[in-house]
């Protein structure tokens, strides 16, 4: 885990973190056939880039507003095979992907607010690991209602 000299230095790692979940969600959005699928994907993106909004906020001096804490997790992505973006992915595969990335987003804020010194900037990483874990929730839930339904 990197160490930051500043809490500026902190929230500009995770504005960068953000910007990519948003391309990453883009990018996957265009990958998939289900045109349903692609609207989740486009709006996995816009809610990126409200957390990285919340950062750059955060940066200029806003006060951090308290998000849900615990988010229940059904752990399904922690039994699953990874899986690589590529053109034409079926829905299974999309939303493997998205469970995995989810999860990763979430040990990343989690760590970071372990490591933070400032009160504020631990308690804005670890709202951002709770945005993170609901994302994971919803994408397991899909898969439970329309994958694992069908085995």
């Amino acid at each position: 885990m990197s160490t930051f000299g500043s809490a500026d230095e902190a929230l500009d790692f995770a504005i960068e973190r953000e910007q990519e979940a948003a391309d990453f969600y883009t990018d996957l959005a265009g990958k998939v056939k289900n045109p349903d699928m692609r609207k989740v994907f486009d709006g996995f993106s816009k809610e990126e880039m409200g957390h990285k909004a919340k950062l750059q906020g955060v940066k200029k001096g806003k006060r951090l507003t308290q998000g849900d804490r615990n988010v229940t997790d059904l752990k399904i992505a922690d039994y699953l095979v990874d899986v690589e973006p590529e053109p034409g992915m079926d829905y299974r595969e999309a939303l493997i992907l998205a469970m995995k990335k989810e999860k990763a987003a979430f040990r990343l804020y989690s760590d970071l607010a372990s490591s933070a010194g400032d009160a504020e900037v631990r308690d804005l990483f670890h709202a951002l690991a709770q945005e993170e874990a609901k994302h994971k929730l919803r994408f397991e839930l899909e898969y439970d209602d329309e994958v694992l339904k069908w085995n």
